[in-house]
Order: C-alpha cells, then structure tokens, then sequence
C-alpha cells in the first residue's frame, strides 16, 4: 500500500507501525528522524500535484491541519483521503485506530495499546484543578482556547485552562491580559513556538513557569505513552 501523510503525527503513527507504507510526507513532519519519503510541501500548503502523481492509494490528513481545497482537489483526482478529527485523547486513541487498521489495513499495534493504558493508569484529577495559560506564540500572544487536543490532556492531568470558554480555539490576549487572568501557571511548550528558559519565563514574572516539550503536548501518536509519563512531573 502506497499512503501520504499530511499530518506530522500520523506520519509518525504509520511510519513507527510500518515504515514501507509511507511514499510522501510534509516538511514539518520530522518523526521519526530516518524518514526517507518524498516531501510534498507544508500541511498548509502541499503540493497537490506532487501528492497526484506518487499516486496513492491513501491520503491522510487532519480537518484542522490541513485545508478543505486541497482536501478536496485530491478526491476530485480520484485519490481516497481520510481526514481525522482530534480534539480529545479519546478521539485522538479513536483516530488512530481508524488509521492504521481501517485505513492502511495494519494490526492494531502494541504501542497504541501501551499508550491507551499509560493514560488509564494516571490517577483521576482532582477537583481543585490549577488555573494555567497556555501560550503557543508570541508577537503577538496567542493561547490555546476552547476545544483543543492539548487542553483536553492538560484537563486529565489537573491542569484548568483558563481560556478553555473563549470562542476561539487559539485567541490572542494582550500580556498584561494574560498576567491577570488568574492562571497560578504558565505553560510553554517548544512548539509551535519555541519558548525557552531565556524566552517566555520573563514575560510572566510574577508566575510560575513550565517548560514542556510541545511534541509530547500536542501530538498523537507514539509520543502519547511517554506524555502520559513525563507530563505530570512537568506540570506539577
């Protein structure tokens, strides 16, 4: 089977389970490292052409990663395209099933079994959650919002975020909004943007602030069983 991924999560999902399926991927897809298949451009922006002409029997995609026309112009050309939907670690273990054994035809693998029961092993949060921002880029600053993946595993983890009513999923607030907006915590992952020690702490002088790898917040995929084991010592 010939499969590409426009999303850098599934890609890892497909080439971790069975790496000789994947005949293109985008540029930001970067896991595992030896990823040897065709690049055909961003998830915003493939190359529609280049995806037609590996001729695939199955494309991959995400409704927020990646656009409705494109989406749509490879079905016009025949191609079969799976979109996921994930904005939960229910839907995300879902997804990934739906993937890997409806769509490539794969046994399920142990990895995404390990990963569904490291989750189901933490404990229940409690009911006092800890309030945190969560910034994703700054100039301008913008948070995670309402209905997102990473909000949804920081919840299981006892962490409230505080912008999880707003009507956005990714707004931008003003800082000084930010520093009052009664977060205990800030929490800044590497990604998308790449906050550091020296970049972001700063911003928050009055709060406490952790690092965390972006990766293990809002991907899904292999990288879910080492979340459910590094995250809560990160948080806390």
């Amino acid at each position: 089977m010939r499969v590409v991924s426009l999303v850098p999560s599934l890609t890892e999902a497909v080439a971790v389970t069975a790496p000789g399926l994947l005949v293109g991927v985008t540029d930001w897809c970067t896991h595992p490292a030896d990823l040897t298949a065709a690049r055909i451009g961003g998830t915003k922006n493939p190359d529609v052409a280049a995806i037609i002409a590996l001729a695939p029997d199955l494309v991959i995609a995400n409704e927020e990663e990646n656009r409705a026309p494109d989406l749509d112009a490879l079905r016009a050309a025949g191609l079969d395209v799976l979109v996921t939907e994930v904005r939960t670690l229910d839907q995300a273990l879902a997804e990934l099933h739906r993937v890997l054994v409806d769509g490539c035809g794969l046994a399920r693998p142990r990895w995404l079994d390990d990963a569904e029961a490291a989750w189901a092993a933490l404990p229940a949060p409690s009911g006092n959650p800890r309030p945190a921002a969560v910034p994703i880029w700054r100039r301008p600053w913008m948070v995670l919002g309402h209905d997102t993946f990473a909000g949804d595993l920081l919840a299981r983890l006892g962490v409230r975020n505080v912008y999880a009513d707003h009507a956005e999923r990714y707004p931008r607030i003003p800082l000084d909004e930010l520093n009052a907006s009664g977060a205990e915590l800030i929490v800044l992952p590497d990604e998308p943007y790449r906050f550091t020690a020296d970049d972001g702490p700063e911003a928050f002088p009055a709060l406490p602030a952790a690092l965390v790898d972006g990766r293990l917040l809002t991907w899904y995929g292999p990288s879910l069983g080492e979340a459910a084991r590094v995250l809560p010592s990160a948080l806390h």
